[in-house]
């Protein structure tokens, strides 16, 4: 493994590549450390120190940002808008024709597709940024009452303030799809996986100290023992895959031969990453910020239903939200499976170049076959989605810890998915070059 790891470094190409990623991350997590225009820094310091935290999707976007949501930094709004961006392509591909054409065009089509996704991520950054100033300036980012503090996040709240202030995070924002396309270009890796991972990464190490402080070495000792089994299930699981064995037919093409190869169509557990996480606590942060907007004046009772949201639907250490939250990420899981895959247009493609599942007839027999064994194998993925996100919830309620634990939800499915990945293409370069990988 050492050994391996030295000819990474012995490399000249390959040594490049790396150094040319790390830079990319120390500059971006300098970034996330960089107050915007106009932000009170000592009061959003003291503000962290005394608050939780936020919950449900602010709380996703910080942890998928480094921290740097609540510190209002100049990257403060991180990857979010364009994996946001991407989601949103790739639903519109299933209502627009035209965006279904351009993806079967090939290098060309997926260019128009990488352009349509830039344009969209910089309008959501400016619309994630106008709500982020906006709420910053009324005293409710951190959910704090009663600390003036937190009610005075900003120098300045003028409206050119808070104009320049939505510039330059909407520019940040532009500024880290760039960093992401020059590490896929020159590094190594997918340059917004790696960036995303650098995120997570860092909140690691504070995640852990805080349990070490507020519940002892013997909390911390457990949780890093379930840490490390949570962290080989997902790898297992992340790797494991259906394979359905497909034949193609010999044919004749003039005097060459072609087909009557063995092959199979790799069907993995979790088909749908971690997209359908996110779903579920985007649409579960909705009612609770529709009521944050309809509290009551002092003095005044609240409306039952805001009540009711505010008692269920924002703290994630209560069973109906676990349920609820469980449930939608299943729903999700086969909502997102159902569009990614496409069991009819499979067995055509595979019709028109002569393969055939054995014991299956080509056309509609193969499409509901494939349908059938995606049915079944997305329930256990599903299930499997919906356990490693109540992870962070369950330590919630046991440990005390916040919405951000570091072994479970999204952050364990994107550190443990991203790492693979990367290694694999690290070995495969390293295959390259001396017939010997990283991995034996």
């Amino acid at each position: 493994m050492f050994s391996a790891i030295a000819r990474v470094f012995r490399t000249p190409d390959l040594r490049r590549k790396i150094a040319f990623t790390l830079a990319i991350i120390a500059l971006y997590r300098l970034g996330a450390h960089i107050p915007a225009p106009f932000v009170d820094f000592p009061n959003v310091q003291s503000c962290l120190k005394q608050s939780a935290g936020t919950e449900g999707l602010l709380s996703l976007v910080n942890l998928f940002s480094g921290g740097a949501l609540l510190q209002l930094s100049i990257f403060a709004l991180g990857v979010m808008p364009y994996i946001t961006a991407t989601i949103i392509v790739q639903l519109l591909r299933v209502v627009i024709p035209h965006f279904e054409t351009l993806y079967k065009e090939g290098q060309a089509g997926q260019s128009r597709l990488t352009q349509y996704t830039r344009y969209l991520t910089i309008a959501l950054a400016l619309l994630q940024s106008t709500t982020l100033v906006t709420v910053a300036r009324s005293g409710q980012l951190f959910g704090t009452t009663g600390i003036p503090e937190c009610e005075q996040l900003l120098t300045n709240d003028v409206w050119w303030a808070q104009l320049l202030m939505i510039i330059t995070l909407t520019a940040g924002t532009g500024l880290i799809m760039w960093f992401a396309e020059l590490v896929t270009e020159k590094g190594i890796g997918n340059g917004m996986s790696i960036l995303i991972f650098t995120s997570i990464a860092a909140a690691f190490p504070a995640s852990m100290w805080a349990i070490w402080q507020t519940k002892g070495f013997e909390v911390f000792l457990l949780v890093l023992g379930v840490g490390i089994l949570v962290v080989a299930l997902v790898v297992f699981v992340e790797q494991s895959q259906r394979r359905i064995p497909v034949q193609y037919a010999k044919r004749m093409v003039g005097r060459r031969t072609y087909g009557g190869t063995n092959t199979y169509i790799p069907i993995k557990v979790n088909m749908a990453g971690v997209v359908p996480v996110i779903f579920a606590s985007s649409l579960l942060y909705i009612p609770a910020l529709i009521a944050q907007f309809n509290q009551p004046q002092a003095g005044q009772d609240a409306p039952g239903w805001v009540a009711w949201v505010s008692q269920y639907l924002t703290k994630g250490d209560h069973p109906l939200y676990m349920f609820i939250y469980f449930l939608l990420i299943v729903g999700f899981t086969y909502f997102y499976v159902a569009i990614t895959f496409n069991p009819v247009e499979v067995a055509d493609n595979m019709k028109k170049y002569g393969g055939f599942i054995p014991g299956i007839r080509a056309g509609r027999p193969t499409a509901e076959y494939l349908d059938y064994v995606l049915t079944r194998i997305t329930l256990a993925g599903a299930l499997y989605l919906g356990f490693i996100a109540l992870l962070p919830l369950i330590a919630l309620a046991a440990v005390g810890a916040n919405q951000n634990f570091p072994f479970g939800g999204a952050s364990i499915l994107i550190i443990v998915g991203v790492g693979l990945e990367t290694v694999k293409q690290i070995d495969a370069q390293l295959q390259q070059r001396h017939y010997e990988g990283l991995l034996r």
